[in-house]
């Protein structure tokens, strides 16, 4: 029988210590340089990936995206026609049209979802860091306010909203002759930024840079 030796525990800095997210090796990682990458040595999983202007963009991204939200919920989303009768139905119209009886927890769910969560993930993350975009240090609750941005993240469902409305249209198209509003297409460029938003957030990156202003 093989025993392996036990394994060795990087020295120095326990601050600079990473543990890998896929098999938990530990790191001792220092300064990484932008445009450049720091990789699990055993599995390659990133541990660090600072990019050029990433808080710049990482903020206009968040802006944006509120303002494409606050469209989203403002105009009509979808109009109907069918036999000479057509309807507008706007996000808060199919927040709405399950506050009934048996189906109020499905409306809150719906708007929690697809509107209040994404809302203040956004607003947590820019409050966080905003004022790093500036060189100035981090404001009170800093921390906070990004680690419930990042728990958020699986519960902001706009995308799966816009799924759902693909496959619903799918089945209607041929019962009425259907356009989309403003709110529709906002919607779809709001899941772009989003998407975009978290492919370039090295969240890890953040942290360092939180936790050393």
């Amino acid at each position: 029988m093989i025993q392996e030796p036990p394994p060795t525990v990087p020295t120095g800095d326990l601050a600079e210590l990473v543990a890998c997210p896929q098999c938990d090796l530990l790191h001792h990682v220092g300064n990484v340089s932008e445009d450049a990458s720091s990789r699990c040595k055993r599995c390659g999983t990133v541990l660090f990936a600072p990019r050029t202007g990433a808080i710049e963009r990482l903020v206009a991204l968040a802006l944006g995206a509120l303002v494409l939200m606050v469209v989203a919920v403002s105009f009509p989303f979808l109009q109907m026609s069918a036999s000479g009768f057509s309807s507008k139905a706007s996000v808060f119209d199919t927040i709405s049209a399950f506050t009934g009886g048996l189906m109020a927890p499905l409306s809150l769910a719906t708007a929690a979802f697809i509107i209040l969560l994404p809302v203040l993930r956004l607003c947590a993350l820019i409050y966080a860091v905003g004022p790093l975009l500036f060189g100035r240090p981090p404001v009170p609750g800093a921390a906070t306010s990004f680690r419930l941005a990042s728990r958020l993240k699986p519960w902001s469902m706009a995308e799966i909203f816009m799924i759902g409305v693909a496959v619903a249209l799918v089945k209607m198209m041929g019962m009425a002759s259907i356009g989309f509003g403003t709110a529709f297409w906002a919607f779809g460029f709001l899941v772009i930024l989003v998407t975009a938003m978290d492919a370039m957030m090295c969240e890890r990156t953040i942290w360092r840079l939180l936790a050393k202003r």
